[in-house]
């Protein structure tokens, strides 16, 4: 069973990448500036957390704070009531009980720890007597609890946490409460129990009433910093994402530009060897390619006057011996052996009009103009079947759905479509027109010219070496030729000279096809 081949991950990647040079740079720059702008703004935002999460739990220890001092001033009887009456924060969860919380591991705070903010900043060096402070060292180091309160003289009597010493939570550090430090000695909390679920952001501060055994028990979320919650984020990302954009874009223009313009130049020389030059301004780089491809259309243009010159002048030269050898052969009383001579002498002037006419229309300089195509190949049907009124029945036309217009040399154009029109008739005894549009490889625009026959057609060998010069399939084709195997060789020479092309090709019905290949 036959699997198509696989692509792998690269030829992938290169299938999906934008064709033109420009798109493959706009993309590339573009993405690596998003990546910058990401990287940058994360990295911003990263710093951002720490500070929000700050603020956030700033924010939870004042509400824990604003609810305890507004219930802790209520008479006893009436706390139930104020809490019910209080509008509590979302993540918030509280209630009073006869009990601290127990969801949570818990651990005891005691009280003066969490009213003298400085004592908690900077405790003491050295253990002090009951209701001190253990030194740095029982603060966090390795194989210490870094809860700074372990290893402090047990609550009083009757306290129970309702967490056992197996059941010690893992070290975390409350929010300070420094506040109740501001509150009279009344009305500071008996106790305080604060507790945390390790591995998330759930918290649970409990806190004795003074004057009642109920507890104050406060459940709460700190809700995670949101990086992108402010809009100037991504409106940031935005404007600096487009305007480094605009940039890139411009700037591509800018350095892709040349680039198509020298594409454009060579195709305009490739269509016209006398096209004008290219301006060397610009870069240094830019200047370099331009003088350096003045140099090569230079060159060419150089190559083919110098073959036109020297085969007009070969045509031109031999016209002279070639009219005396006819005078003299007039006196040559042998009628056979004159006839011989003459044949071939009219055989070689044949050759040398060719030439010439070859030499003629590769050094024209006849102006490209725009025409109809439709009607031009109509004309062409019509003189066909005017020369050959024996085929004419033979000769049609098929008519394109709509009208197309080309820039041609009209004249050259229509000798070189006649050629072969006229070759068709001659060794293929008919000639069948039509015209369609297509795409070239490179996506361009082109018109596509088939002129099919019903002859033999020719061995696969010789489809391209027919438009050699003066080459002749006499082996293949009708003996009943003439000629002298230039045809082929003008017409493709007059179609590249505007940008086009002519190749044969066997028809798989019988017969050849000679496609002509034009620009739009």
């Amino acid at each position: 069973m036959f699997w198509p081949p696989m692509l792998n991950a690269s030829d992938t990647v290169i299938h999906l990448l934008p064709r033109s040079l420009r798109a493959r740079t706009n993309l590339l720059l573009i993405a690596g500036l998003c990546v910058v702008q990401a990287a940058g703004l994360t990295i911003h935002a990263l710093d951002h957390l720490n500070i929000a999460d700050r603020a956030e739990m700033h924010d939870n220890e004042h509400h824990a704070f604003s609810i305890y001092h507004t219930l802790v001033e209520l008479p006893p009887a009436d706390r139930q009531a104020g809490l019910d009456a209080i509008e509590i924060p979302s993540n918030f969860k509280i209630v009073l009980d006869t009990r601290p919380d127990t969801h949570f591991p818990n651990s005891f705070i005691p009280l003066p720890f969490a009213m003298n903010p400085m004592m908690r900043s900077n405790p003491p060096s050295e253990r002090q007597e009951e209701g001190g402070f253990p030194p740095p060292g029982d603060m966090g180091g390795e194989g210490h609890n870094p809860f700074p309160f372990e290893g402090m003289p047990p609550p009083p009597a009757g306290f129970d946490p309702g967490v056992s010493e197996e059941r010690r939570p893992p070290p975390f550090m409350p929010p300070a409460l420094s506040g109740i430090g501001m509150l009279p000695a009344r009305l500071r909390p008996q106790r305080m129990v604060m507790g945390h679920k390790p591995g998330t952001r759930h918290y649970a501060m409990s806190l004795q009433m003074p004057d009642d055994h109920r507890w104050l028990v406060m459940n709460y979320t700190v809700r995670p910093p949101n990086p992108f919650g402010s809009p100037t984020f991504m409106i940031s990302f935005a404007l600096m994402t487009i305007c480094g954009g605009g940039l890139i874009l411009w700037g591509s223009l800018r350095l892709i530009a040349p680039v198509a313009t020298l594409a454009n130049a060579a195709t305009a020389l490739g269509r016209d060897v006398h096209t004008q030059p290219l301006p060397e301004s610009g870069p240094t780089e830019i200047r370099q390619a331009a003088m350096a491809f003045n140099t090569m259309a230079a060159r060419i243009r150089r190559f083919v006057t110098d073959r036109t010159l020297m085969l007009t002048a070969i045509g031109h030269d031999l016209r002279t011996p070639i009219t005396r050898l006819k005078l003299r052969a007039e006196f040559i009383d042998d009628d056979e052996l004159r006839d011989k001579f003459l044949a071939d002498l009219d055989e070689m002037e044949s050759m040398v009009a060719a030439t010439l006419a070859f030499g003629r229309d590769s050094s024209t300089q006849e102006p490209m103009t725009a025409l109809d195509l439709g009607a031009l190949l109509q004309t062409i049907a019509d003189e066909a079947a005017e020369a050959r009124p024996d085929l004419a029945d033979q000769v049609s036309y098929q008519e394109p759905d709509h009208a197309i217009r080309i820039k041609a040399r009209s004249l050259a154009l229509k000798r070189a479509l006649t050629n072969l029109v006229m070759n068709a008739l001659k060794y293929g005894g008919s000639a069948t027109i039509s015209v369609t549009c297509a795409r070239g490889p490179g996506q361009e625009k082109n018109v596509c010219i088939r002129i099919d026959d019903n002859g033999p057609g020719l061995p696969q060998e010789d489809l391209e070496r027919m438009f050699e010069p003066f080459v002749r399939a006499e082996t293949s084709r009708n003996r009943e030729t003439g000629g002298t195997g230039l045809g082929l060789a003008i017409a493709r020479s007059t179609v590249r000279g505007q940008g086009g092309d002519v190749t044969l090709v066997n028809r798989p019905e019988g017969g050849l096809r000679a496609s002509v290949i034009l620009p739009l």
